[in-house]
């Protein structure tokens, strides 16, 4: 596979590069996979706060809480990341940051909701803001009329990364069930198994991946995180199509967010699905999505990165209506991997545009504005399904139809971004 992406290669760049870039997205999709959509985020909901009204709703918090934090923190990270090419050693602090807090997660036992909850932002902090920084190394890598197979390259990786972590989980949880341990003992394990493929996965990234990007002019970097967040702000009135794209990521990572945080909570408590049925559904899921992310990605150059989002959005908009008014554990399955393969190719898709709308010099610098899109939607959607969820009296239907919308609205709002145009701004920005 390596040898076919070789060409899409910007000059200087080695093929164990690409390689260890996108073993990142191996890595970390560890995290994302078992503690963000799969295992953790329903052990909270029925174990940690024993479905107390406010679970859901709890567990939706803390997650905007961090991505908040992300928000705030991310446009100074990208400054001093492009300003220091620092990318690497940021992006190393924020992995080890990570690990500690998945760690932790183990001592939370059922009933310390609060210690769960610190936990959950510290860490997912910390996964959001690597998210970015490996990301930024994008273009830097690719040569931007490949830039989308690199990217697909890397989303798939990323979701064979989660199905290896995901599986290892799911023989021991089907081990650990059928010896009689509770989930109070095997969840703990699944952690320590999440963190030992995240530590281990990204050793190639920090071994063989070096640091590009052009080393800004020396001087001190003592802009506050608004100050920095301004000027970034200000920067994207030189580049509207960017800034439209942008906003249609809030809205569409608002939908994306949701089912990702609360896919493995609807199954458990909307269609009765249990702990080992609700891991070997999200493994499958994660075969289609890396599909979808390698053949989207492998399309949308061809075809055009744009065109091949607003597919994705469509297909989007179908799963949550299967989704949504599914009531058979069939009906959840058709709709999930539908999910799965518009997972693949929005991510793929929209991190790729990005790139392709973006000054090389200020790379960095404008993956922190597109992760800081990414959070806000993260905030904003699973906010709305928590708060649906609890004021109709945990009615997860009405919030799944709720999320539904915020795809519609991200493929309206996609409509002004005109890709050759937004080109050329780039090349006049410089």
């Amino acid at each position: 596979m390596l040898r076919t992406l070789e060409s899409a290669l910007a000059d200087g760049v080695k093929k164990r590069e690409l390689w260890a870039w996108a073993m990142y997205d191996f890595a970390n999709s560890a995290y994302t996979t078992v503690v963000i959509t799969a295992i953790y985020n329903a052990y909270f909901v029925a174990e940690i706060a024993g479905r107390a009204s406010y679970a859901t709703l709890a567990w939706t918090l803390a997650l905007s809480c961090s991505y908040a934090l992300i928000m705030l923190s991310a446009p100074a990270l990208g400054r001093y990341a492009d300003r220091a090419r620092a990318k690497k050693r940021l992006l190393a602090i924020m992995t080890v940051a990570c690990l500690l807090g998945t760690i932790g997660l183990t001592l939370a036992a059922p009933g310390q909701v609060v210690l769960a909850l610190v936990l959950i932002v510290i860490s997912n902090y910390a996964f959001g803001s690597g998210e970015n920084l490996c990301a930024a190394f994008l273009p830097e890598l690719a040569k931007p009329e490949a830039i989308g197979r690199v990217s697909g390259f890397g989303w798939s990786l990323g979701y064979l990364g989660g199905l290896f972590s995901l599986g290892l989980c799911l023989v021991f949880v089907g081990w650990a069930q059928s010896a009689g341990w509770a989930a109070s003992a095997f969840v703990p394990v699944c952690l320590l198994i999440t963190a030992a493929c995240f530590g281990f996965g990204a050793l190639p990234t920090f071994l063989l991946l070096k640091e590009r990007g052009l080393r800004a002019e020396a001087r001190a970097n003592n802009e506050s995180s608004w100050q920095s967040l301004q000027r970034s702000l200000a920067k994207l009135k030189q580049l509207p199509e960017l800034r439209a794209l942008l906003i249609s990521i809030v809205a569409s990572q608002a939908g994306i967010q949701t089912v990702i945080a609360l896919a493995a909570v609807f199954a458990q408590e909307a269609l009765g699905f249990k702990a080992q049925q609700t891991i070997m559904m999200l493994f499958v899921v994660n075969i289609t999505a890396a599909i979808g992310a390698f053949a989207f990605g492998m399309l949308q150059d061809r075809v055009g990165h744009r065109r091949m989002l607003s597919v994705a959005l469509m297909l989007w908009i179908v799963a949550i209506g299967v989704l949504a008014q599914s009531t058979s554990q069939t009906g959840f399955w058709i709709a999930a991997n539908l999910a799965g393969l518009a997972l693949g190719a929005a991510q793929s898709a929209g991190r790729a545009l990005v790139g392709v709308l973006s000054p090389y010099a200020a790379r960095a610098e404008f993956y922190a504005l597109w992760g800081l899109a990414v959070k806000l939607g993260s905030i904003i959607g699973p906010v709305c399904y928590g708060l649906t969820e609890f004021l109709s009296g945990n009615n997860h239907r009405l919030a799944m139809w709720v999320t539904a919308l915020f795809f519609v609205a991200g493929l309206l709002l996609l409509i002004p971004v005109r890709v050759a145009a937004g080109r050329e701004r780039v090349a006049a920005v410089g």
